[in-house]
């Protein structure tokens, strides 16, 4: 890939923080940019610092960080990023965030709680971003959180290609782990050409997070390969009940696909232990040899976010290019 047209009055910067410095990197190594050199550390009572070490003046700033665990210190460091390039004068500030943090708690279920995803892109508006960029959203409507432009990019193509390449020549089904996910699944049987639908109805206790019972099947799996379809995997629990519901209704196989692979707590141990022949995810997230297991594929985002901030710096349409329907 051509590195970025610059011009004298047109600078593109790539900073990153440093939950996963390897993903900034490999976004520049398709733009043609290194991340710029920063001091970050952590006072002894946690406070964090930031400096960036060349002037930023002018630029337009793409700030890269993987909200990976400890959470709260990779998005309080982004934030500080943010903050510090406003403060020296940066002309645009992107904040690149693959994996939307906190996305999960974008709605009340009960009285008393907080609607967090809000409050997550109201502090990176008050820190100064202008703009912000992400893949696989858990819920499309947080895009309006953020009073601003959103790129909201899908890995969609990218899982699909994975999938067509080793499972394409066999009677599949694309499943949805739930109700509310049936609209990914729609756009995934539109990418297969039309394969045939499922779900799985389920409840779900308000009160215990991460806890889930699966109950049965609605649509046809007998004899087939399924491609059980979410935004992302946690601690695993759903998708292992759902590969369990969909073996105990006669599918053939099972691939797990998602685009985050969080893979918290015994994620790692549900999964490998599973009869699940495959699961699929991009490194939005850094995966650590811990999480590591033979039957994981990770595909790498860097490329899509790659084209995505290529879009915007030299002022072209990120729609037409990452809409999710092309």
């Amino acid at each position: 890939m051509s590195a970025i047209r610059q011009t004298p009055s047109k600078s593109l910067m790539l900073f990153s923080g440093r939950a996963y410095p390897e993903l900034a990197s490999e976004i520049g190594g398709h733009l043609g940019v290194e991340p710029v050199p920063t001091s970050s550390y952590e006072f002894a009572n946690g406070e964090l610092f930031v400096r960036f070490e060349e002037s930023v003046r002018g630029c337009d700033a793409f700030v890269v960080q993987s909200h990976t665990a400890p959470i709260n210190t990779w998005l309080m460091e982004q934030l500080i990023m943010v903050d510090a390039l406003k403060r020296a004068s940066a002309k645009r500030i992107t904040v690149v965030a693959p994996f939307f943090p906190y996305a999960r708690q974008d709605k009340k279920h009960r009285g008393r709680e907080p609607i967090s995803a809000r409050l997550v892109a109201d502090m990176f508006k008050t820190a100064g971003a202008d703009r912000l960029m992400t893949v696989d959203l858990h819920t499309a409507q947080i895009q309006g959180f953020f009073d601003g432009p959103v790129d909201h990019l899908f890995a969609l193509d990218l899982l699909v290609e994975q999938v067509k390449a080793k499972w394409g020549d066999r009677d599949i089904t694309v499943v949805s782990p739930d109700s509310g996910r049936v609209r990914v699944a729609e756009r995934w049987t539109d990418k297969l050409g039309g394969v045939p639908l499922a779900f799985i109805h389920k409840t779900r206790d308000p009160s215990k997070p991460n806890e889930v019972k699966a109950n049965r099947v609605v649509g046809e799996v007998s004899g087939r390969v399924c491609i059980l379809v979410d935004d992302m995997i946690d601690t695993g629990g759903t998708i292992a009940k759902a590969a369990e519901t969909l073996f105990a209704s006669g599918a053939a196989e099972v691939i797990v696909t998602a685009t985050h692979g969080v893979l918290s707590g015994p994620a790692t141990d549900r999964l490998k232990n599973s009869q699940v022949s495959e699961v699929i995810v991009t490194n939005t997230l850094p995966i650590t040899p811990e999480q590591d297991f033979d039957k994981l594929t990770v595909l790498s985002i860097a490329p899509l976010l790659a084209r995505a901030i290529r879009e915007v710096f030299e002022d072209g349409s990120v729609t037409s290019l990452f809409d999710g329907n092309g």
